[in-house]
């Protein structure tokens, strides 16, 4: 301490011209010998110091040399951050538009407070400025007046875009490439991020570098939350980020030495080996914010589009629904896949119950496919008598733009099943473009020789038996999967007979749920479409453990139905397919190694009409040359696949096949009460607090010296009784008296409860273990009586209460007993040094006072 009474001040880490902390004040200069734990001489840092202090790194001089060295290092640190984006974005080209100069603006900014009239809130102004006009300028350039100045749309997106854009980079699959005003997501980052942490990292005050660093690392998690499960080189761009960070921050704090440099790399660098090996042996997983986010939208809204499917034969047979160019002839266009039976109808289902069907998510500009084939660029237009939401794709699409552009928000795709989705529904004139490949098919005998993969699906519900019958008659003894999906295609084809049953046709009953398929194939006549084909060949499928699923779209069919590529005109300007209401068709996809999702047609030729002198009965499994099952290995094939089974042929096969509701209604709502009711909250809770008790009890019950083990038995008599809501004091006696008195338990029991305890605190004589035992044995049996005495509600409220449980109960009877044995110490005394001055004898010694006491008692 000083003279003035002054303090010595802490080292100034700020940069001087030698680098050393020195104490100003005190009187006292020279070099600091305390700080950091690397100046301390066992560290391992200090230990590769081999020059002395002269040798640290100088790289200082004027003060604006200094600040933009902090904000260069700090912004080229924020903008390697935000390289997480650069696989949403889809290129480095499209992320580096935005980034880069929202960093040089950021450094800019930063550096203007290098002049004392800039400082603070010319910076701000800047801040505000670089953010609301030239970013939407630089990220909504589209909207810019000549591409340099920015107009009322492009402030007016701009300010929306700034917030909107997050929301856009969680919602959309990427890559999103620049559309909506994506950029302005980075571009924010970047800017507000490299102005923060530059302007505090140029402060005087080097402890600050440590803000600026976890500004960095908070951004680092920002742009992996909203990145990709990949990310862009996430290893390479984190080590050199925190290796910068860390040479920086040694330098801010004057500790930066050229051993010590070294020494600093070697760690990090040893550090970040260590955790990359760890990290190998681990699942790789990184949490995304896409993936956890629900969009407003779900499948299962969604009526069965195959329960429609013969509504545009009857109402639209011979008009054109759709137009496309340039798309490759012979090309199917997908409208729907379903892959989850209910027993009544084929539907959709998301990644929660199938593994390849994923979600419908809003896309970008560009989708990503991994998809090898024929690429195509198509445009479509859509004519009066399309309707519902799903949108006419083929192939696996990589883009799919809309005129007007404003329907984009309204398109989901879905990349496991290929197909889209418009919210606003479809119209008449509506165009849009699809750019996308065509997957390449295998031939014949690449399918027969092809196994199945495993995948999840979701569980067929109510299957009907005919179907697994003569599944396995057709197709069971089959020791590769495609060559069983082309047995059962071809015997569909073979045995059944076409006809939608509408005017003049053959009568054949719309559906494709059980009932309609125990027509189908177990009743008087097996005639249907593709609708009831599609459906039968799924199910049957399943049966052998074949991933299978049900795809409804259009064909460019000849008159037999087969795929004829003459149904494409060519022209100068390319092909052109006109898609009438009779194109609509159904038909089956089975998933096989190597292959993917493979097309199958079980649909007979559309000329193969029944008449009434034929034989249209379907085939009886028992004629048929029977096989055993397949023997393929698949989580399809399990037991669920054959409960619930419609037990139901033929003509006695009625309408409703499906769950009761009322049971089905009581079920739920047994197990919602079950497993979801806030009483298991209740019990737990109750549960919990019963635990604590009783440990509690159990441990005064063991622990401590016998006198001490004897006290908490009474001190658990007497919490019992705080518990159940009496006002208790006084001494134990008074104790004793007031539970007797409120609870009616017998006095005698108490009186020689508390006689024990007070014998066993005060008269010094020792307590054997037999006794603690037998005193405990008659606290268990006083505590019963006394909940016994209790009402019933009052009794609950009691077991379930905490009064008196935290409390030291072992140490208040010491207590209490030292207090006691301290005031018969003193007034022992006091008659004995009376009765020496009257009687003139000495006074007794305290061993002597100690055996009076034991020859009282």
């Amino acid at each position: 301490m000083t003279k003035d009474n002054k303090q010595p001040s802490l080292p100034d880490f700020s940069f001087t011209g030698t680098g050393t902390g020195t104490f100003t004040g005190t009187g006292f200069t020279g070099t600091s010998t305390t700080g950091s734990w690397a100046q301390d001489t066992h560290s391992v840092i200090w230990m590769t110091n081999t020059n002395g202090p002269g040798s640290r790194l100088d790289v200082s001089g004027v003060q604006w040399r200094r600040m933009a060295v902090n904000a260069a290092i700090v912004v080229l640190a924020t903008l390697i951050a935000s390289t997480a984006l650069i696989a949403v974005y889809g290129s480095v080209g499209v992320w580096a538009r935005a980034a880069v100069p929202a960093a040089v603006l950021a450094f800019g900014i930063v550096m203007a407070g290098a002049l004392r009239s800039l400082r603070l809130w010319w910076q701000l102004f800047f801040l505000v400025v670089a953010q609301w006009v030239i970013g939407p300028v630089v990220c909504l350039n589209d909207t810019a007046i000549g591409h340099v100045l920015p107009s009322l749309r492009t402030l007016h997106d701009g300010w929306f875009a700034t917030f909107g854009s997050f929301k856009y980079l969680v919602a959309i699959a990427p890559p999103v490439s620049d559309t909506q005003g994506a950029l302005m997501a980075v571009w924010t980052l970047v800017l507000w991020v490299g102005v923060i942490a530059g302007f505090v990292g140029s402060l005087n005050n080097g402890k600050l570098s440590i803000v600026s660093t976890l500004l960095v690392l908070l951004e680092f998690c920002g742009c992996a939350l909203l990145g990709t499960q990949d990310g862009w080189f996430p290893s390479v761009t984190g080590l050199v980020a925190m290796l910068m960070l860390v040479a920086w921050m040694s330098w801010r704090w004057q500790l930066l030495e050229a051993g010590r440099l070294l020494s600093c790399i070697v760690i990090v660098v040893t550090a970040g080996a260590i955790a990359f090996g760890g990290c190998l042996l681990l699942p790789q997983h990184r949490t995304i914010l896409r993936d956890v986010y629900e969009p407003p939208l779900s499948p299962y809204d969604y009526t069965s589009p195959l329960s429609g499917m013969r509504a545009f034969v009857r109402d639209h047979k011979d008009d054109t629904l759709l137009t496309v160019r340039n798309l490759p002839e012979g090309t199917a266009v997908r409208l729907a896949v379903m892959d989850r039976f209910d027993g009544n109808v084929w539907n959709l289902s998301d990644s929660r119950e199938a593994s390849d069907s994923s979600n419908y998510t809003r896309v970008g500009t560009n989708i990503h496919a991994d998809t090898t084939g024929t690429k195509f660029t198509a445009q479509y237009t859509v004519h009066t008598g399309m309707r519902d939401d799903w949108l006419p794709l083929a192939g696996a699409a990589t883009s799919v733009t809309f005129d007007p552009t404003d329907l984009e928000s309204s398109f989901y795709y879905n990349t496991g099943t290929d197909t889209g989705l418009l919210t606003t529904g479809l119209k008449d004139g509506l165009t849009y473009t699809e750019t996308g490949v065509i997957p390449e098919q295998p031939t014949d005998e690449q399918i027969a020789k092809a196994s199945v993969a495993s995948i999840k699906q979701p569980t067929a519900q109510d299957v009907p038996n005919s179907i697994s019958k003569l599944a396995t008659a057709t197709a069971g003894g089959k020791s590769q999967g495609g060559e069983a999906a082309q047995d059962l295609a071809q015997m569909l084809r073979d045995q059944g007979w076409f006809s939608h049953g509408l005017g003049g046709e053959h009568e054949s009953l719309p559906g494709h749920g059980n009932y309609r398929l125990t027509k189908l194939l177990a009743g008087t006549a097996m005639v249907g479409d593709s609708e009831q084909y599609a459906s039968a060949m799924a199910l049957m499928a399943r049966e052998l453990g074949l991933p299978s699923r049900v795809v409804m779209g259009f064909l460019p069919k000849n008159q037999d139905g087969d795929i004829d590529d003459s149904r494409t005109q060519k022209h100068a300007d390319g092909t052109v397919i006109d898609f009438t209401g009779n194109d609509v068709t159904a038909w089956v996809e089975i998933h096989l190694a190597h292959y993917g999702w493979v097309p199958f047609y079980p649909t007979p030729k559309e000329t193969k009409i029944p008449d009434e002198d034929q034989d249209l009965t379907p085939p009886n499994p028992e004629t048929l040359v029977h096989q055993p099952p397949l023997p393929l290995t698949d989580p399809l094939r399990d037991e669920q696949n054959t409960t619930g089974q419609s037990s139901l042929d033929g003509d006695e096969a009625t309408e409703d096949t499906g769950p009761n509701g009322w049971a089905t209604f009581w079920h739920v709502t047994g197990q919602v009460a079950l497993y979801g009711s806030p009483l298991w909250i209740v019990l737990g809770i109750a549960g919990l607090i019963l635990l604590i008790k009783a440990l509690q009890l159990a441990y005064v019950r063991r622990h401590g010296n016998a006198q001490v083990r004897v006290g908490a038995g009474w001190q658990s008599v007497a919490n019992l009784a705080l518990q159940s809501g009496m006002d208790l004091h006084g001494t134990r006696s008074e104790q004793a008296l007031q539970i007797s008195q409120q609870l009616h338990v017998k006095g005698r029991a108490l009186h020689d409860a508390q006689s024990t305890a007070d014998y066993a605190a005060f008269s010094g004589m020792p307590v054997s273990e037999e006794q603690v035992r037998a005193y405990w044995q008659t606290v268990d049996a006083l505590r019963k009586r006394m909940l016994f005495a209790l009402p019933r509600w009052r009794r609950l409220r009691t077991r379930l209460s905490l009064r008196g449980v935290w409390h030291a109960s072992a140490k208040r009877p010491l207590k209490d007993s030292a207090v006691h044995e301290k005031s018969k110490d003193t007034a022992q005394s006091t008659r004995t040094m009376n009765d020496a001055k009257r009687g003139g004898t000495k006074p007794a010694t305290t061993k002597q006072r100690k055996r009076r006491g034991k020859e009282r008692s």
